[in-house]
């Protein structure tokens, strides 16, 4: 990986659970770096930065105002964090994924192609790309535990993604929805207050979701 952000140094992050941060479009790590002390502690948390170069900041894979994106970038970028986790994944005891805005796509499109590698999901004001042929790879077993907070006022993500994204979450994943009134598109510390309890309940065990 070109660069990383970690919350933890080497030495202290064996044995613990890993928490991937996939931070926006036209953003950067940094931005996810700012969640890392509202966080459960006991994780590792790692924000990597995004491959494409989007007007000086960074993304995943190019988007238009439709959110339209191109399959094959979306792959190459989830095969090159696949192998980069795979180098990894091993001094950890489990793998979750968070992601914003573009970054729940990641993250949801790594969940479906490999759902067995992670523990648990969160997608915060973002979307699940709906492609048919991604469709095509999923296997899930069981249904994995997801975390799905935004504002229903949210203008970035249009009222078709909004949809799919609602539907396939519904039917592929044992869901926790929680609706931020007022937040837009960002982040906030009551969201993660809600976050940080739905990782402590299916990462760590204890106390319940609310």
């Amino acid at each position: 990986m070109e660069k990383v952000l970690w919350s933890k140094p080497e030495h202290e992050r064996a044995g613990t659970p890993l928490l991937l941060l996939f931070h926006g479009y036209g953003s950067t790590p940094e931005r996810m770096e700012k969640l890392f002390p509202h966080l459960p502690q006991e994780f590792t948390c790692a924000a990597p930065q995004g491959f494409k170069d989007i007007g000086g900041d960074r993304g995943w894979f190019l988007l238009d105002y439709f959110l339209s994106n191109d399959l094959a970038e979306v792959m190459e970028s989830c095969t090159r964090l696949l192998a980069w986790l795979d180098g990894i994944k091993a001094q950890h005891s489990s793998v979750s994924l968070l992601g914003f805005s573009q970054g729940m796509a990641m993250a949801s499109s790594l969940l479906r192609l490999r759902p067995e590698q992670f523990r648990a999901t969160v997608g915060l004001s973002g979307f699940v790309l709906d492609n048919d042929l991604l469709a095509l790879t999923e296997s899930f077993t069981e249904r994995p535990p997801f975390f799905w907070g935004r504002d229903k006022g949210d203008l970035v993500i249009n009222e078709d993604a909004t949809g799919f994204t609602a539907e396939w979450l519904e039917e592929n994943t044992a869901l926790t929805a929680r609706s931020y009134p007022g937040l837009g598109h960002w982040m906030a510390v009551q969201e993660m207050v809600d976050v940080s309890a739905f990782l402590r309940y299916y990462v760590l065990g204890t106390p319940s979701v609310r």
